[in-house]
């Protein structure tokens, strides 16, 4: 009777049958590493598809007004518009500047300066691409500072300059971008590209600004294993120094393990953080079974970014 009762009260009453909360995964698949953003009042997740890399050959987005229910963009990217990529095509991150939307990816995983592949980038007229090569060859394709050429992340600083934050292999670079993202420009001390590597570092780089600070987060530990977490440090400038504070996203065991390479979106009306991040179901034993979820984010009153609660439920509806 209680059965009978519920499928009445979903089709007498349909509002009930819609989702109140984003429920974690976020969207079906096998996604990690994604980037969230805000476009024109609507919430963006790029991921990487995660697969076999000889399998990672395009890229996904998804959309959403009220980060509940999700729209999938398929191939926004893919290898047949960028001829120098030919697999493991991963960790996008876009920025939009002067109406073109301007989307970071790594290709091939080099292992060594004498391989092609590294860090892309690419443009299209809209958020859901189509996205085409820029250069017709990579941004970065060599080892400065023995930074793999992976997981890059564009920020916008304060003043309007553009930076590439990035590095795989226990180092991290940052280096200014010129004004149309085709290459870099110098700092003051001839340098093009700066470690700011901080204690504990192994990848997936971010970067925000809140209350004049700059938030620079990473990831810690192996991808495929339960211990991929979250860690982060703050600072006065983007070139650091960083400091670690301590890991704010990590596994639960009675949830989800191998939480890691997140994002961070800022709803400024109702003055909410959340954290985009991947994640592996329990018991799942092949590295590549990735989800992509999202939780709330939020600080102490010093500042400080409380650990995460990893949940099934993920956030509550919030429209713009």
């Amino acid at each position: 009777m209680k059965l009978k009762r519920f499928i009445y009260l979903l089709i007498a009453f349909p509002m009930l049958s819609q989702a109140q909360s984003s429920g974690n995964p976020i969207f079906k698949g096998w996604y990690a590493d994604p980037e969230a953003i805000i476009f024109d009042k609507t919430y963006w997740v790029y991921p990487t598809y995660s697969a076999k890399y000889k399998e990672q050959v395009f890229m996904d987005a998804f959309s959403s007004k009220d980060l509940v229910t999700w729209k999938k963009h398929e191939r926004i990217i893919d290898t047949s518009s960028v001829k120098w990529a030919k697999k493991a095509m991963w960790a996008p991150s876009i920025t939009k500047k002067n109406d073109k939307y301007y989307l970071f990816f790594g290709a091939n995983d080099i292992q060594s300066d004498n391989e092609v592949g590294g860090i892309g980038v690419a443009v299209a007229d809209k958020p859901e691409g189509p996205f085409k090569d820029l250069l017709g060859k990579p941004l970065i394709d060599k080892f400065y500072n023995k930074a793999q050429p992976i997981d890059q992340f564009v920020f916008k600083d304060k003043d309007g300059q553009y930076y590439l934050i990035y590095g795989g292999w226990r180092h991290c670079n940052i280096a200014k971008l010129n004004n149309d993202f085709t290459g870099f420009v110098p700092f003051d001390d001839g340098t093009t590209f700066k470690e700011i590597t901080p204690e504990g570092y192994v990848e997936g780089s971010f970067m925000f600004i809140k209350d004049g600070k700059y938030y620079f987060m990473w990831s810690e530990g192996g991808w495929t294993g339960p211990d991929y977490s979250v860690a982060y440090a703050i600072a006065d400038s983007p070139l650091g120094p960083f400091k670690r504070i301590g890991k704010i996203l990590k596994q639960d065991p009675a949830v989800a393990t191998g939480a890691g390479h997140h994002s961070v979106i800022y709803n400024a009306k109702k003055n909410n953080w959340y954290i985009v991040y991947h994640r592996r179901p329990l018991g799942e034993k092949d590295g590549n079974h990735r989800v992509t979820c999202i939780d709330m984010m939020t600080f102490d009153e010093n500042g400080l970014i409380n650990p995460v609660k990893i949940t099934y439920e993920g956030v509550s509806k919030s429209k713009l």
